[in-house]
């Protein structure tokens, strides 16, 4: 299939690879030239600006985003809603909030355009594993962008999960718990560092064991042996944890719903504490997010005591 994406960062750059090596034809633009001659090598079409993304494709177009959520995501749409034309499709792969979706395809209807969201998980991954997809929209848009998906997925990797917004809300609810297993896998990580009965024990190890047959068994704890292997008491970063903004819409939507959800909470509320003063837990925290997504992580200088950004 034909596709534009816009958008080159880690998660886009990525995708688009993948989409090239799955036989799909991809014109790619990025708001940065060095980005959009990145993609040109791994042999994707080149667009240098937007109008010329979408008069490179044959209508009717599909056109996937991977900016970041909010305004960027709204002013992108903007401009794309006068170049577009009827029966084309606009996807939001980013993590965007499902009240945004339902702003965008409002925006889009009159037009004739379809809107579908998407969200993705996978971090920098995704490229070799595949991509866990979670789909919105109309029924008969996903079935026509279903070989864009089955491509980007591992087996089963994909889900129509209802209307438009309902791919973001499952993958907000899916970042939400990803904060409550992260929090954990910290605080017992930190147990088991500050300990008298466990002094010295490779946390690596314990890591690789338990990914043995243990119920507590995950993708994350093989992040966590991979991180404790390159630094075994993690002093090369700083114990401050971000967070993209799903953490904080799952607690909301939790809230309107009057669902109880103390765990992710609790753990949105760590990683504000995080930010503020420094735990073996949290560096765990920030060690798994650069793992699993390329996300930075802030060292500190050993010579100064100057804290660093590293990627």
């Amino acid at each position: 299939m034909q596709m534009g994406m816009i958008g080159l960062g880690k998660m886009g750059m990525n995708m688009t690879r993948r989409l090239i090596k799955g036989g799909h034809s991809i014109r790619a633009y990025n708001k940065t030239v060095d980005k959009i001659e990145e993609a040109k090598e791994a042999k994707a079409l080149p667009a240098y600006s937007l109008e010329e993304l979408v008069k490179g494709l044959k209508p009717p177009r599909i056109i996937w985003l991977m900016v970041p959520a909010g305004k960027p995501v709204d002013d992108t749409i903007e401009q794309l809603a006068g170049m577009v034309r009827k029966d084309d499709v606009i996807i939001d792969g980013g993590n965007s909030f499902y009240k945004d979706d339902i702003r965008h395809e409002q925006r889009l209807s009159p037009l004739g355009v379809h809107y579908m969201d998407v969200g993705v998980s996978g971090g920098i991954w995704g490229l070799k594993e595949g991509y866990c997809l979670m789909a919105g929209g109309d029924r008969k848009i996903f079935r026509r962008v279903e070989p864009l998906l089955k491509t980007l997925a591992p087996k089963d990797g994909y889900l129509y999960c209802g209307p438009v917004g309902a791919g973001h809300f499952v993958k907000m609810v899916h970042n939400g718990i990803e904060y409550g297993l992260m929090a954990a896998y910290g605080e017992g990580f930190q147990v088991l560092h500050e300990s008298e009965y466990t002094k010295g024990l490779n946390l690596a190890d314990v890591a690789h064991l338990w990914n043995r047959g243990s119920v507590v068994r995950s993708w994350l704890l093989e992040l966590a042996e991979d991180a404790f292997k390159k630094d075994a008491d993690l002093s090369g970063i700083r114990g401050y944890v971000e967070d993209s903004g799903e953490g904080r819409w799952t607690v909301q939507q939790a809230i309107e719903m009057g669902v109880p959800a103390p765990v992710t909470a609790l753990s949105l509320f760590n990683r504000f504490r995080s930010r503020e003063e420094e735990s073996f837990s949290d560096k765990v925290l920030a060690a798994l997010r650069n793992e699993f997504g390329g996300h930075a992580v802030k060292a500190e200088s050993k010579k100064t005591g100057v804290k660093k950004k590293r990627t």
